[in-house]
């Protein structure tokens, strides 16, 4: 039987920061080869020729107004009154990164801005109503939301349609910010886990942490890893240049939930042993300033250099320039990105507290804090090519391997035992 599914989620190529983005698109294009169709809802700006094999929404092109309200859903939050425009709503926001957006719009264009929520919570309550308007007037037969943002749209679809939500976690509060959490985003994850029919947990560290922190029933938890596109993994290795300076890539938020600060600290032990490495940091984020300002005190800036943020075709250049990827982060729910650098025969060095190491077999693994072991790998990986080449040699075919169509099969098979036909 094929399925309807309403899917509500804040980022979808081409306009995308992080992995979800990337998570999203193949496991749509995946869910949908399978026969079942799907209308995706973002909160702004989609495309709908960025992929035709689905109905993409924006959220704001739905007229919403104080009649749109749902009060049973949005006492999770607080009490607001909106008006109809587009959102303000961006991938990976924190609500102190919002108020800086917010602040930023109300200078460029005082008019249009006076009608933006001064908060990233209204801005989530905003998308919730837009999806209440679709669940009145869609005929689905189940919702799957992704992360926090969405969850006050999912749970208001839920109950005017009656049909089962699947809530898909790739990151939790904890994951982004420690101990140092937002309450009232946590509580907004609480009311979607504990309210969801199902939930996917994109690894098995990932599972724990919902189980300890949430006190959910792991029985209700399903651990869906994410995988790369077949199209993608079909794309082969483009040679290095012979000859040139050894290049280490860091790509990613500049969070600490990526550990940026961890790399910094491994590169400059790197280069008193190996001083000709170049390490670049390609990413955006709140600790983008404190690293370049270490790099200064370190005195590392003629062999370090800030990329900024990347997509699309740049991205695929950087890997092909790297000799090694490395993603040191603190708490990683899975981590794509070095499953795409293995595509570009980089081999990667991750860090034990990602969900990726759950799969990966070919990829050297450290503990994010140890930076000296972190130091060792990067130069026992660049002094030895031929440890180098059988890494990305085993990582290619293993890769392969790991495909969206089997991620698929598995929340279609959670789908139909919440829907039997």
């Amino acid at each position: 039987m094929t399925l309807h599914i309403l899917m509500f989620g804040w980022e979808f190529p081409p306009r995308m920061s992080g992995g979800l983005g990337t998570a999203c698109y193949g496991l749509t294009e995946a869910l949908t080869g399978l026969g079942h169709r799907i209308t995706f809802v973002l909160p702004r700006d989609g495309e709908a020729n960025a992929a035709p094999f689905l109905d993409l929404r924006s959220a704001s092109d739905i007229p919403v107004s104080d009649a749109d309200r749902d009060f049973g859903t949005e006492t999770l939050l607080h009490h607001l009154t909106f008006r109809s425009f587009p959102s303000l709503l961006r991938p990976y926001l924190h609500p102190s990164h919002y108020h800086t957006l917010y602040l930023s719009e109300r200078r460029r264009s005082p008019e249009t801005a006076t009608v933006y929520g001064p908060d990233l919570i209204a801005e989530v309550l905003r998308y919730s109503r837009a999806g209440g308007i679709l669940a009145r007037t869609l005929s689905f037969d189940m919702i799957h939301a992704h992360d926090w943002m969405t969850v006050p749209a999912a749970l208001l679809a839920r109950r005017i349609s009656g049909r089962p939500l699947v809530l898909h976690i790739h990151s939790l509060e904890y994951d982004r910010s420690g101990e140092a959490i937002d309450e009232q985003i946590c509580a907004v994850e609480q009311a979607g886990l504990e309210r969801a029919d199902r939930i996917i947990a994109v690894s098995h560290r990932t599972k724990r942490m919902i189980v300890e922190r949430y006190a959910i029933d792991p029985q209700k938890i399903l651990v869906v890893h994410n995988a790369v596109s077949q199209a993608e993994a079909r794309r082969t290795g483009r040679g290095k240049e012979s000859g040139k300076r050894k290049m280490v890539l860091f790509l990613g938020r500049v969070t600490f939930q990526k550990g940026p600060d961890y790399f910094v600290e491994a590169a400059s032990l790197v280069l008193k042993d190996l001083p000709d490495v170049t390490f670049v940091m390609a990413g955006e984020g709140d600790m983008l300033g404190p690293m370049i300002e270490r790099v200064a005190e370190l005195g590392i800036g003629d062999r370090f250099h800030f990329a900024g943020f990347l997509q699309g075709e740049e991205i695929e250049r950087i890997f092909s320039l790297s000799d090694l990827y490395v993603m040191p982060s603190v708490s990683e729910p899975f981590g794509i990105s070095p499953l795409e650098a293995m595509l570009y025969d980089v081999p990667v060095i991750i860090s034990r507290q990602s969900g990726v190491s759950e799969i990966l077999r070919h990829a050297l693994k450290v503990d994010f804090w140890d930076v000296r072991e972190m130091a060792a790998k990067i130069i026992a990986v660049l002094k030895h090519p031929v440890l180098a080449r059988a890494m990305t040699t085993q990582a290619l075919d293993e890769i392969r391997k790991i495909r969206w169509e089997n991620a698929a099969e598995r929340i279609v098979s959670a789908y139909r035992e919440l829907a039997p036909e």
